[in-house]
């Protein structure tokens, strides 16, 4: 199985982030007199690279998370097995398999369902950003 970056630690590395670079903006805009902007501007954006950079080497640490494309082929294939193991269950069911019994089948079935449905929901997002990026002005 793939290793895969635990969602949850990186939205709470990304919180963390906003989190730190509004208090570095609230701190500077209240501190800073006009002549001064700029800098403390240029801080904070060097600051939050500062940040992001650090973010970021803590995510990919050992270079061992797989790239977009190799995750969603291997999330395209685990919903294709979930439904090949559904739809044997299910076959096995209906021709009397005594060591099939139906909640094991109806557990697979909506298994397969929720899979599938999900990945449905993560194509029409992907799209939908891919129509929304190639409809910027350039």
């Amino acid at each position: 199985m793939v290793d895969r970056v635990d969602v949850s630690s990186v939205l709470m590395q990304m919180r963390q982030v906003k989190t730190q670079l509004r208090s570095q903006h609230e701190q500077a805009t209240q501190n800073v007199r006009p002549a001064q902007e700029m800098d403390a501007t240029a801080r904070i954006s060097q600051e939050a690279q500062r940040i992001s950079s650090m973010a970021t080497s803590e995510v990919s640490g050992d270079n061992t998370v797989p790239d977009f494309q190799t995750m969603f082929k291997n999330a395209i294939d685990n919903v294709n097995e979930n439904q090949k193991v559904a739809a044997d269950l299910a076959t096995r069911f209906e021709q009397g398999d005594a060591s099939i019994d139906l909640p094991e089948v109806m557990i697979a079935l909506q298994k397969s369902s929720v899979s599938f449905q999900a990945m449905t929901q993560v194509r029409n997002k992907l799209v939908e950003a891919y129509k929304d990026i190639m409809n910027m002005p350039v």
